[in-house]
Parts: C-alpha cells; structure tokens; sequence
C-alpha cells in the first residue's frame, strides 16, 4: 500500500519560521541581565552541593566519619549563604528599618568641609539695658536659668530725673486745670446775675485753655519717655507717679508681650503690678507658655547698685536657631557656588556619627576672610532641648543638642547621579578587591558580589549590573559581621580588619 508523503512547506512558511526564531533569540540574549545571575547562582548552588555530597561519601566510606547533619542548610550554598537566628538579627539590628527592599534613587557626590556652629548675629545675643535711671531693687534672674518671653528680670526705683520731673509737671498741671475748671463753673452762676463781669469770666476761659494746652504737651512728652496711652490715664486719674520700673525678658526674633514700660507706683516690694498682674520671675514658668525660651548668660547688676539710663543689666541667649559656618578654601568656593545657585541642599556631619540632611544654604558672604583665606558660608540649624529640668524652687534648666563653637563637616554635593543603587557603607562588606552585600533568601542571607561604583564615608553607590535588583531585600547594615560569620563557617582565619578602610 503506498503512503502519501507529507506536503512540503511553502517558501513562505519556512522565512516566517526563521524570523520568529531569530526574534526569539535577539528576546533572550537582550535579558540576559534579568535571568542569567539567577540561573548561575542556581548553577553554583547544585555544583557546590553535588561536590559537597561527593565530600562526605568519600569520609563516609574511606575515614569512618559520622553521619553529616545540614542543620537546616539544604538548598543553600554553604560558602555563601549564613543563617541568621532571631537573636543574631536583633544583635545586628535587622529591623524594618535596616531589612528592606532596593530601591533606586537619587545620589549626589560632595565633597567634606570643616564647619563649626556659630551665632546668628543680632538673634542669638540679646543684650537687656534699662531705658531709665535708677536704683535696682529686686534681681529675679538667676544666671544659667531658663527664661520665657514676659518673665520678670529686674526691679528698679527711678531716680530719673527728666522722667519724674515730667511726671511731676504733669500731675501739677492737671491739678491746676481741676482748680481752673471750678473757678469757670462758679463765675458762669455768678456772671448770669449780672454780679461779675463778663470779660473775667472770659479771661479764666481762656486761663483754662492754656492749661489743657499745657497738659497735652506734657502729656506728649510723657509718651516720650515711653509711657503708653493706659500708664498716663492711670497717673491722670490716681494723681500718683510710677516710680518703680520693672524689666521682663523680650519676646524670641525682636517680639515683645509688652507694648508698654513695666511701670507701677508701688514701691513696698508687693508683687501688684501696674494693670495685668505680676509677671512670673525669671525661671519660672510663664503664662505666654513661650516655645523657644532665653537663657540668662550673664548677670551684670546686683541689687541695690544705681544704673544709669542705658546701663547693661544682663544678657540672654536664644539657642533655638544657629548657624552653621563653613569655611571653604578657593577650590572649593565654585562647588559652593554652584551647588547655591542649583539649589540643594547640604548634609552636616558631627564627629559623634550624627548626620543632619537637608540643610538649605543661607548665604555666602561677599569677601574672602583674609586672615584664613577662607570663602565663609552660613547654613540654617534648627536646634533642640535635649534636657529640661525644674528645680524645688521653680527654677527651670534646660541643655540644648548645638552649642556655638562645635567643629563638624560640612557635605557638600558637587555631582548628581539618577536611578542609582545606594547603600549605607554598613551595608557592603569588602576582602581585597570583592565587595560583597547579603540579599535576604527566606530565613538565609545570600552572599552576593557587587561591583561598587563611588564609596564614601557614608554611601555606597552599587552598579545596576543584574547582580542585585529593585526590589530585592537586603541588609542595609552589619554586613562585616556577617562576612566573618561566612569565614568562620568556612574554616577560614578571621582577619579582624576584613571590610574595614583605614
């Protein structure tokens, strides 16, 4: 019986199938990068296993070793991979926060130049004068102490000459008006009896307003002298003079709970103040409840000690805010520059480890310092209270993080990189010319080669070679640690210095 032979394809059939297999293979070979580091670790796991089991049966049969027990590393190659126990990842500190997944992101280069925390000119020092001649009666500010804005500092009995004198008038003339006033409300009874003649009752009229005139001019210069609009209606209507001055601590960035001269009449040492009560005493707590207190730097007047108009009676400081000043020679000043004029932002690295990131610059200043031949620019520092403490007596203390005069490094960008893989330099391990980081692998951490491209005191920029992906988890610290844990699994010397650049 004869069989009929298959039909042979047509020219075109065969051209299509030959260009779907060259598609196929231009598909494979353009992500090799995706599939070709996973499929070789694979490789090396199984070649590495099979020799291993190779090892163990030729002890087994040839020396009279004992049984082999994996203790749970099967699937894993032993050399580069490490099992990590729960107690051994807190001791590392594998949290969430150091355990998770690539992401790229965006690096800058700088470069590092020394700085050291310094005052804002005008802001930090806050100098308190008395605006009057006096006596101080009464010190309310203890030196070292915490201030709120509003808080009493001073008392002191005015000896001021111009002040009293104006006071005096004052009150001289208003009672001189009083008297005017009741002579002009008489004679008009009288006049309309014909009893007096009007042109006297016309010259007292004019007498009074002569007065009033007088008082608005002395009342005028009452305001002068500082008084408010409230303190002369209290002297117009008590007919008494303030005579005791009391100075409070000025409000943060030139603000001040008072529009007025703390002035009272009393003088007994009461703690009845002029209109809204007594301020709180220096250190102790404030009704304005203030954010950013003062403290008291320096005492410059003890009690009982007569101060002349302008006289310094403390100094308070305001830590809240400061500045950083970098001090950068002339090859550095067009990085400085540029990175201004680019706007980013700058990085300051204190010599306990800290880092505070994003920083703006302020400005730079117009000269080159001419005794270090420095470009001096200024970096905003928002600073923080790390200690609070009150005393028995309502004293209150406080300890900020920055102090004026701390040296630092100042991290400037120069260069920046997109979509790159950065890593903490906790988070490479280096032996010889091999950089290495764990990739997470179930309850193992794989060992994985890595070609670094830029190392820095803080980051490590890894090249996005195939090696480690987007999305991988890996440790983001501890991983010399874990690079010794490999060498002594392996029966390896430890060296001590393995990872480490000095």
């Amino acid at each position: 019986m004869n069989i009929a032979s298959p039909p042979t394809p047509t020219g075109g059939r065969k051209w299509i199938g030959i260009l779907a297999a060259g598609v196929l293979v231009l598909i494979v070979l353009g992500t090799k990068n995706l599939w070709w580091p996973g499929l070789n670790r694979m490789l090396d796991r199984v070649v590495g296993k099979g020799a291993a089991g190779s090892g163990e049966a030729h002890d087994a049969h040839g020396h009279g070793a004992e049984p082999h027990d994996d203790h749970g590393h099967a699937g894993h190659d032993t050399a580069n991979s490490l099992e990590l126990s729960p107690q051994a990842r807190k001791n590392l500190g594998l949290n969430s926060d150091y355990l998770r997944p690539i992401a790229l992101s965006t690096f800058r280069k700088t470069i590092s130049i020394p700085a050291l925390v310094a005052e804002r000119p005008g802001r930090t020092q806050i100098v308190v004068s008395t605006p009057m001649t006096g006596v101080v009666t009464d010190v309310a500010a203890v030196q070292g102490a915490a201030v709120e804005p509003g808080a009493l500092l001073f008392r002191i009995r005015l000896t001021h000459e111009d002040l009293v004198q104006s006071q005096t008038d004052f009150v001289r003339t208003l009672g001189e008006l009083d008297v005017e006033g009741r002579e002009v409300a008489r004679l008009k009874s009288v006049a309309e009896s014909g009893a007096v003649a009007g042109k006297t009752l016309l010259e007292r009229q004019y007498s009074k307003e002569k007065l009033e005139a007088l008082l608005g001019a002395q009342r005028e210069a009452l305001r002068l002298h500082g008084l408010s609009d409230r303190q002369i209606e209290q002297i117009s209507r008590d007919r008494r003079l303030l005579s005791e001055l009391r100075i409070v601590a000025p409000g943060v960035d030139g603000e001040s709970r008072a529009d007025e001269l703390q002035l009272t009449d009393r003088l007994d040492g009461s703690s009845v103040a002029s209109f809204a009560g007594d301020p709180p005493r220096a250190g102790q707590s404030s009704p304005a409840g203030g954010t950013h207190p003062l403290v008291v730097e320096r005492l410059d007047v003890q009690r009982g000690q007569s101060i002349e108009q302008g006289g310094r009676l403390c100094s308070l400081a305001d830590y809240s805010r400061l500045y950083i000043e970098g001090r950068a020679f002339e090859l550095d000043s067009g990085a400085i520059n540029a990175a201004a004029e680019k706007g980013w932002t700058v990085a300051a690295a204190f010599p306990d480890g800290s880092m505070v990131e994003s920083l703006p610059l302020e400005f730079i200043a117009g000269e080159v310092d001419p005794d270090s031949r420095t470009l001096r620019f200024y970096v905003d520092l928002v600073n923080e209270v790390i200690r609070d403490r009150t005393t028995p007596d309502g004293r209150r203390f406080i300890v900020w993080k920055y102090r004026p005069g701390q040296r630092l490094q100042i991290r400037v960008p120069v260069e920046e990189w997109n979509d790159q893989i950065v890593l903490p330099v906790d988070a490479v391990a280096q032996e010889g010319p091999e950089s290495f980081v764990f990739q997470q692998n179930g309850k193992h951490f794989d060992r994985i080669s890595v070609h670094v491209l830029y190392r820095d005191q803080s980051s490590v920029v890894i090249a996005n070679d195939g090696s480690v992906f987007p999305g991988s988890v890996v440790a983001y610290r501890g991983a010399h640690q874990m690079q010794m844990a490999l060498k002594n699994q392996a029966g390896g010397g430890i060296d001590p210095h393995a990872g480490h650049n000095h």
